[in-house]
């Protein structure tokens, strides 16, 4: 069982956030370099039945309905033992309420029968509040009550609430203990965790030990143009240019027309980060794990310089930029195993503003953005006066990209440097 493929299986009444956290949970795995899908039976259920008309379909005596949710189940079961089994998936998250001991007790089976490994992620909330929020900011998005006003769709969703309610019955520390699972109470106000058995069910506990839904804004940005930014060099350790000292400028006047509650600020410990930091006026903080990707051999040099000294390096680079390690360097992979932390203490934060890097900043927008090891890492915002492309910041920056030489005589892919 070592190696054995992992099924996440999400337990909880309707409007619990079971869908918000296997998404995140699937986001986040897939970014340190586990493969991971997500099966969702209410899609499979609205794929079946193109046309949702009440609640009426999720009562208990809907014989019809009961087979349709079974059959939808079963087709997503199969969907998880084809993607686990014949795809090189190694996680699987397989979201729906699963609120009763039988449906659990099937998908143990099945789990057993195809050599899965099962943990159980619930979410139990009784906080009327909450449960409110999340049926108007998430469920009255809902292709269900696409053709419905809101208060006809928040009436039929709590009825539909309704319909599970009795026949639920949560995860038990003393029936459940044989089980690998982790309850979150109240949206992380408390939480149970029993039997974590290997590496992946310990990062899932920590990872969802650390995320929380309430809304807020990251910001993300790169620092200013610097002095080797100027002459085409990438790496090392130089401050602003003039050009950079007008960015930060900038950058300080759009924060503090933003009047953000409660914003903290994050930097490397490089100096063109913690200069553009040093003209917002405000404490900031510094953190080594945001320092820029290092070139190694390579730091300092200008692509051409590279390409003429370390021709291999630049093509061997140029084929899996992903996994490329410079010579007594980083790898985007080490830099996305380094920004784990960070990771972490973003999704505990609430308003927040990182000045980073380009690599490091690409490495992160791939995290938001969903980005997985095999596809090309986003661009990093770049920019020329008076335009910007950003996150969040819209504001006047400058380009500090440089183009780079193509490799002669070696085939390519596309990607980013």
């Amino acid at each position: 069982m070592t190696n054995c493929p992992t099924l996440i299986v999400t337990v909880g009444l309707p409007a619990r956030g079971k869908t918000y956290i296997s998404k995140k949970l699937t986001r986040y795995l897939n970014w340190i370099g586990v493969p991971t899908k997500e099966f969702n039976v209410g899609q499979y259920r609205r794929e079946c039945v193109k046309i949702y008309k009440s609640f009426e379909f999720f009562r208990p005596d809907n014989e019809e309905g009961l087979k349709i949710r079974k059959q939808c189940a079963s087709a997503a079961l199969n969907d998880v033992r084809q993607y686990l089994t014949e795809e090189g998936g190694q996680v699987a998250v397989f979201d729906a309420t699963n609120t009763t001991r039988e449906r659990r007790e099937t998908i143990m089976r099945f789990a057993d029968q195809n050599g899965f490994k099962v943990f159980f992620v619930e979410s139990v909330c009784e906080d009327p509040d909450v449960i409110a929020e999340n049926i108007v900011q998430v469920k009255l998005g809902s292709p269900d009550y696409r053709h419905c006003n809101t208060e006809q769709a928040v009436e039929d969703f709590m009825k539909r609430i309704k319909c599970y309610e009795n026949s639920y019955e949560p995860l038990d520390e003393v029936l459940d203990r044989e089980l690998s699972f982790i309850k979150i109470i109240d949206v992380g106000r408390r939480y149970l965790v029993n039997r974590v058995l290997d590496h992946i069910q310990s990062r899932i506990v920590y990872y969802l030990m650390n995320i929380h839904i309430t809304p807020r804004s990251i910001y993300l940005c790169r620092h200013g143009e610097s002095d080797l930014n100027v002459k085409g060099r990438i790496g090392g350790d130089s401050g602003l240019s003039s050009r950079g000292k007008a960015f930060a400028c900038c950058l300080a006047k759009f924060i503090h027309a933003q009047d953000i509650p409660d914003l903290k600020v994050w930097t490397s410990q490089m100096k063109r980060t913690i200069q553009t930091a040093e003209a917002l006026g405000v404490p900031y903080e510094q953190w080594k794990a945001l320092n820029e990707i290092d070139a190694g051999v390579c730091e300092e040099l200008m692509y051409e310089e590279i390409q003429q000294r370390h021709p291999l390096e630049f093509a061997l680079r140029d084929q899996d930029k992903y996994r490329y390690r410079y010579p007594k360097g980083e790898s985007y992979e080490d830099l996305v195993q380094r920004l784990e932390p960070v990771i972490m203490e973003l999704e505990r934060q609430e308003n927040i503003l990182v000045i980073c890097h380009q690599a490091v900043m690409r490495c992160l927008l791939a995290y938001f953005l969903d980005k997985t090891a095999g596809k090309p890492l986003p661009s990093s915002p770049i920019g020329q006066m008076p335009c910007v492309e950003s996150i969040f910041l819209k504001v006047e920056a400058v380009n500090t990209h440089r183009e780079r030489p193509e490799v002669r005589n070696t085939h390519t892919h596309t990607g980013y440097w």
